[in-house]
């Protein structure tokens, strides 16, 4: 019961195949609806491949990843496909594991020949990109925002929907520098954990600490996950930072430092990174996350924000699963990837439908200007292969959710 493998082309069964409880539920309808690979392909349908952490750790982010893709493509298909082409997503668990998640790609990629895949971690779209590269009939995307992949050079088929992470802690700064009224420049603490998932902005946020003359105060590593702080707390009671910028977590030790420097009448504003944005935090930390900030590269499934996709993606999320009320974040950027997708595909075939990787890469670069429909405020470019646009949003606790603490801020 390790493995999913699942064809999306529009029918209600396959709707329901995560229908939106847990892992276990999937997996048991998985085995009762016996859905297994297609061979026999169409030669005018779109296939997007997927490997996704549908188990393990990661379950809870691959759980809602996979919906908002599965959702995406099946309202696609709903609404004429692309370009009246059907599009079918076929997807396999990987237990967040790389082996599992190479094999995966290997098996769907010689069986179904997708023009587009999602990824579910770095290691995995790092392992398998010289792979994508001889192939040359693939553009991938997925959960990673890690910022390497963004570089056109060396991962000339994969981009990310949103800003990488080091766009991510860029956006954070550009946000303090703007909030500063004069006087002392501000005083920026960066935390992080010691990880390649941790490490990856830090050297470009130095580099913009310098450059929007803002001062680093403290710079701490710790492990990821729930460790004893109390020693780096004492050290930002010492430096006492006007901001602290988390990344390379999910939650702890972020809730650890939140409390402990709270009890202590710090008043230093926090702030996350894509992976700390989510309710996970709000209903774990509960008081202390009041005032927490972050970016987010998307508007919340539950914001009071419209147009026509986000509004296309409520409706059709309220339409298979009406008593779900909110959608977590990876279920946004999963229907907001499938966009993409589908964006790339309808520009390959406008241009003489040359589905290959290089000519859909052509495509992905061309996409300037682009109105998500609501799901980012601005209009986006994906010239470099990343969407480098997020906004600040606030933890308002007596709401239980997140809203907007400063308009979208693009990178240039």
């Amino acid at each position: 019961m390790s493995r999913i493998m699942s064809t999306v082309q529009g029918a209600a069964s396959r709707r329901d195949v995560l229908k939106y409880g847990g892992a276990a539920a999937a997996l048991g309808l998985a085995l009762k609806t016996g859905f297994g690979p297609r061979i026999a392909l169409a030669a005018d349908e779109i296939v997007i491949g997927g490997s996704l952490p549908m188990t393990g750790v990661f379950a809870f982010a691959g759980i809602a990843g996979h919906q908002g893709l599965n959702d995406y493509v099946e309202w696609l298909n709903e609404n004429g496909g692309i370009d009246g082409r059907k599009v079918r997503y076929v997807m396999e668990d990987t237990g967040y594991k790389v082996d599992v998640s190479v094999a995966a790609f290997k098996k769907i990629t010689a069986a179904h020949k997708p023009q587009f895949y999602f990824g579910d971690s770095t290691g995995f779209e790092k392992a398998i990109a010289s792979e994508l590269n001889q192939l040359g009939s693939t553009v991938m995307s997925g959960a990673s925002f890690a910022s390497e992949l963004a570089d056109p050079q060396r991962y000339p088929f994969h981009f990310i929907a949103g800003p990488s992470y080091a766009e991510q802690v860029g956006i954070l700064l550009e946000y303090i520098k703007a909030e500063a009224s004069g006087g002392a420049a501000p005083k920026v603490a960066l935390v992080y954990s010691d990880t390649e998932f941790g490490r990856d902005p830090i050297a470009s946020a130095k580099a913009r600490i310098k450059t929007l003359g803002l001062e680093l105060v403290d710079e701490i590593v710790t492990k990821p996950g729930s460790v004893d702080v109390s020693a780096e707390v004492l050290k930002l009671r010492r430096s006492r930072p006007d901001y602290v910028i988390f990344h390379g977590y999910v939650l702890s030790p972020i809730n650890e430092f939140i409390v402990q420097m709270k009890q202590m009448g710090l008043k230093t504003k926090f702030m996350g990174t894509y992976y700390t944005m989510d309710k996970l935090l709000i209903d774990q930390v509960g008081e202390p996350s009041d005032g927490f900030m972050g970016v987010m590269p998307y508007n919340y499934y539950d914001s009071d924000a419209s147009g026509p996709n986000l509004d296309a993606m409520r409706a059709y999320s309220k339409k298979v699963a009406p008593d779900v009320t909110y959608r977590p974040v990876p279920y946004v950027a999963s229907w907001f990837t499938g966009m993409i997708f589908a964006e790339i595909a309808r520009r390959t075939l406008a241009a003489g439908g040359d589905m290959s990787a290089k000519a859909m890469k052509a495509a992905l670069e061309g996409i300037d200007g682009w109105d998500t429909g609501g799901i980012m405020g601005l209009p986006v470019s994906l010239k470099g292969h990343s969407v480098p646009v997020g906004r600040i949003y606030q933890v308002k606790f007596s709401e239980k959710r997140y809203v907007p603490a400063s308009d979208w801020i693009a990178l240039t």
